[in-house]
This record gives C-alpha cells, structure tokens and sequence, in this order.
C-alpha cells in the first residue's frame, strides 16, 4: 500500500494550521472524507482537496510534497506512524508529539518540537527558535523523544527542556540550552552566546569552546565513565553523531550559579 501523499497544489498567503492531518486522525477514513476535512487557512476553513492532491491511502505513512514556510502544526500531537515532509515547513512542527516518527528535507519554522514527549523528529535542514521550547506562559518544554539537527538552530534551543535528547550537527544559536531543567543536548559546530543560561540541571556536550557567563564555574578537567556510553547510544542514528570519536576526557562547567547550579557544560577536550 502507497503512502497516503499530500502535494501542495499553490501556496497560499495565509499560514495553514495542519493539525488534523496526522496518523491516528486519519486511520480508518476513507479518501473522500480526507478530501473533506477542513484545514484553517488564515481567517477562513478550506477542504484538503482545495489545497492539496491526494494520492495513496497508508495513513500511517504521510508524505506532504511542496511544501513551504506556511504551513504550521505539522504533526502535532502524533502518537503513530511517520511523517516525511519535502520542503520547508512552519511553525510548531511536532508540537506535543507522544511518538512515531517525522523528517522534514527542508528548513523548519519556530518552535520545533515544542513541548514534545517522544518519537523522533529529523530535521535535515536548519531548525528555528525556542527548538524544543515550551509555549508561551508554559514552564514545561522537551519531556522526552529524541530531536536531531543535521543543520543550524536559532536562539533558545531547548528552552525550558525537561528531558529527552536533542542532537544539533551544525552550530547553535544564543542561549542554548536556557533554563534547562533536564535531558541532554549535544552540538557538534559552535554554540552562540551564554549556553546554559539560568540552566538548573541537565548537560549541555559541545565540541567547541563556548563563550559562558560569569555564573558558570570551571570545574577543570574531567575522566567521565558515562561518556562512552552516552555518545555509543547515538550510533543508532543517522547522523554525524553515529561517526563521532568515543571520548571520556572533557572540561567540565557547573551552573548555572544563578539558578540551582546543578547543570553541566561538557567540552571535549582535544589531545
């Protein structure tokens, strides 16, 4: 059975919500009542089949072609089956999913992964804002799951980020990691400014010097038994990081002293 595919036929003006177009939602309709859903399209409501051919019926494996930085909520809330998305896409992909599986071959929006409880999200290209984040007024963002960049992110990856893993292959923006309270990020290029900020737990592995705050303390160097473990547990995905060499020696940072101080900044150290 061929993937249930959504190709955009014209983009549109307004941003398109595409929350009902997910896995569970569909399982068991038929075509012409995916035709008729209705998707919120700025101000107004418009059917599926207005914006979109639909070809296949694998609900629980969707593919949306053409797509563009407008079209929001990809995802959300999904809890089987996967989503693979060519082009850009908008704002809060994955939002709240509890599993399954998405890959976006393009550029996402702010608030990837937002509030995410588990699965994978790929992102192939570059990730926006707040990736991981929590919504605004929330204090929860990442619960779990794992998020893997093979491009950059923007500012304030993993804000608020409870647990889970989130893996950035390219450089990250300002204030990564901010207000962690848990989970593991690691980032392979450079971080931006004041990594960790009003971090109170959770770890933060870079493999390049990051330029800290004064709240951080240098904690020297360290031989860390669970490295090993943790980086060999990133072979099983497709990814820089499955390549990366096995190394327990890094200089260790606790803080942020600001807050509850009981986060780290792993470097790896280079012999």
């Amino acid at each position: 059975m061929s993937a249930l595919t959504f190709t955009l036929k014209q983009r549109t003006d307004q941003r398109v919500d595409m929350s009902p177009l997910i896995c569970q939602k569909l399982a068991g309709m038929e075509p012409t009542e995916v035709a008729a859903i209705e998707l919120q399209n700025g101000k107004r409501k418009v059917r599926v089949d207005e914006l979109f051919k639909i070809s296949g019926l694998d609900c629980q494996n969707i593919q949306i072609k053409n797509s563009f930085g407008k079209l929001d909520f990809i995802g959300k809330d999904l809890s089987e089956g996967s989503i693979h998305v060519d082009g850009d896409v908008g704002a809060y992909l994955g939002m709240g999913m509890t599993s399954g599986s998405i890959e976006v071959f393009g550029n996402t929006d702010i608030y990837a992964a937002c509030e995410m409880k588990g699965g994978l999200l790929t992102i192939d290209g570059n990730a926006g804002d707040f990736l991981g984040g929590a919504m605004i007024g929330n204090k929860q963002g990442m619960k779990g799951g794992a998020v893997l960049v093979k491009g950059n992110t923007g500012d304030r990856a993993g804000d608020n980020m409870r647990r889970g893993v989130m893996l950035i292959e390219g450089d990250a923006g300002d204030y990564c990691g901010s207000r962690m309270v848990a989970g593991t990020i690691a980032v392979l290029g450079k971080t931006g400014r004041f990594p960790g900020h009003m971090m109170g737990r959770g770890t933060l592995l870079l493999w390049s010097q990051p330029q800290l705050s004064a709240s951080f303390n240098d904690c020297g160097a360290h031989t860390l038994a669970f490295l090993p473990i943790l980086l060999k547990s990133f072979k099983k995905f497709n990814s820089k990081f499955a390549e990366v060499e096995i190394f327990n020696r890094v200089q260790r940072f606790g803080g942020d002293m600001a807050e509850k101080g009981l986060g780290e900044i792993l470097v790896k150290i280079y012999k």
